[in-house]
């Protein structure tokens, strides 16, 4: 049995979706279990972070499972909830882990950094195999753009210079999928990239050809960001973290395409104009167009 945590994300529901499809045995959990809709066949639980008897409950009879979460760097003193992850997961008896976590594995001094090396951490002292999934940009990143683009052409794009190599989440489950099912991936670490170098600019020009709509860029500076930011219920010490590493030249240091999917799958990762295509109807359809 596999279990999933963050069922409804864009990775972990790619993962139900793909063990599913193999018919392999996978439990989704969610907070919400009654409100999503899963393949025919998966077995869809309640897990709640503020409740952690359900998370120990939902690892029961497993042996492998998929850690995420979703809680903000910096709104604790600690990355509690991958914690309890990593510990419920090893009380169930689980024998393999697959772990979302980012690109860097943690570097650097600042609140983003230390958060992920303690949450990595957390998984590779537990005494479960483990494999770390270290992907760079998500390419559903631009899903936040749609409600702009329903509205008209212009779409303001934070760091719309910053170079990175955006990735499908697709990619990123079916290298997990393939770390549980296959041989080799067992206590290894793998720095995951799509095909191309891209910043944001050239995906909204990407996705303007897709959609045949001419987007305009609008690149709001560092302090409307951080106004944003702050809006959205992000501490200070994170959000300045944010903005240094989007503006520092590291940035396109780590641009780089990466050899792990294409070596793991045995294909090249989606191309951003690829999963755009197949995506479109999620900016197309977006409410108010």
């Amino acid at each position: 049995m596999i279990v999933v945590t963050g069922a409804t994300g864009h990775v972990g529901g790619e993962l139900v979706a793909q063990a599913a499809e193999r018919d392999l045995p996978v439990r989704a959990v969610t907070r919400r279990p009654d409100a999503v809709a899963f393949p025919p066949g998966v077995e869809v639980v309640y897990g709640n972070f503020d409740e952690p008897a359900s998370i120990d409950a939902a690892f029961d009879g497993a042996d492998r499972a998929f850690l995420m979460s979703t809680q903000v760097p910096g709104s604790a003193a600690a990355p509690t909830h991958d914690l309890l992850l990593a510990q419920a997961a090893r009380r169930a008896g689980v024998r393999h882990v697959a772990k979302l976590s980012v690109l860097d594995g943690g570097a650097g001094e600042d609140v983003i950094g230390l958060w992920h090396r303690e949450a990595e951490a957390a998984v590779v002292d537990s005494g479960m195999d483990w494999t770390l999934l270290r992907p760079g940009r998500f390419m559903t990143n631009t899903l936040g753009w749609a409600p702009m683009i329903s509205h008209g052409d212009t779409v303001q794009v934070p760091f719309a210079s910053t170079p990175a190599v955006p990735i499908d989440p697709a990619d990123i489950a079916a290298v997990a999928l393939a770390a549980f099912t296959g041989n080799g991936h067992r206590n290894v670490a793998y720095q995951l990239s799509g095909p191309q170098v891209l910043t944001p600019a050239d995906e909204l020009r990407i996705l303007a050809e897709t959609l045949n709509r001419p987007l305009r860029l609008i690149e709001p500076d560092s302090e409307a960001v951080r106004s944003w930011m702050l809006g959205t219920g992000m501490s200070p010490q994170a959000i300045d973290a944010i903005i240094t590493r989007s503006l520092s030249p590291e940035a396109e240091y780590l641009a780089k395409v990466l050899p792990a999917v294409s070596q793991i799958l045995g294909r090249p990762p989606t191309s951003f104009a690829t999963w755009a295509t197949t995506h479109a109807a999620l900016f197309s359809n977006a409410p108010g167009t």
